[in-house]
C-alpha cells in the first residue's frame, strides 16, 4: 500500500517537483496544497501519514498549522516535517535537524533527502 504524503508549500513549482519526484518511485501517493489556509481541509480528506511543511507562507505559517493538526483529534496522530529556506543547507544535518522539537528539512530539498525522511519516519 503506498503512503501518503502532503506537500504544502506557497510555490506550486517546488510542490509539482517533489509530487512529481515522489510519485515516479511508486512507493507513495502525493496530493499537494499552495494555500496554506486550505491544508487542514485537505489533510482531513486526504488522510496523510505525512505532511512536508513550508514553516513560511503568506496567509497562516506552517507552524500555525502544525499547532491545529496537533490539537484537532482527526490529525494529531499524522507526522510533520518542516520545510525552510531559513536556514541554509550547510548549517543541517542531511538526515534533518530540528526546530522547536519537530524535524525539519532546508531548501532546496533533493528527492533522496524526502525520500530518507519518510522512510525514518514511517518505515521503508
Amino acid at each position: 500500500m503506498k503512503k501518503k504524503i502532503l506537500v504544502v508549500d506557497d510555490e506550486a513549482s517546488l510542490t509539482r517537483l517533489i509530487k512529481a519526484n515522489l510519485e515516479r518511485t511508486g512507493k507513495y501517493e502525493v496530493m499537494t496544497e499552495n494555500q496554506a489556509t486550505k491544508a487542514i481541509d485537505v489533510a482531513r480528506h486526504f488522510k496523510p501519514d505525512l505532511i512536508f511543511l513550508d514553516v513560511m507562507m503568506p496567509e497562516m505559517g506552517g507552524d500555525e498549522i502544525a499547532a491545529i493538526i496537533e490539537e484537532d483529534p482527526q490529525l494529531s496522530a499524522i507526522k510533520y516535517v518542516f520545510l525552510t529556506a531559513i536556514v541554509r543547507k550547510e548549517e543541517t544535518d542531511p538526515t534533518g535537524s530540528m526546530i522547536g522539537g519537530h524535524l525539519f528539512l532546508a531548501k532546496p530539498v533533493r528527492t533522496d533527502e524526502l525520500i530518507s525522511t519518510i522512510e525514518k519516519i514511517l518505515g521503508p
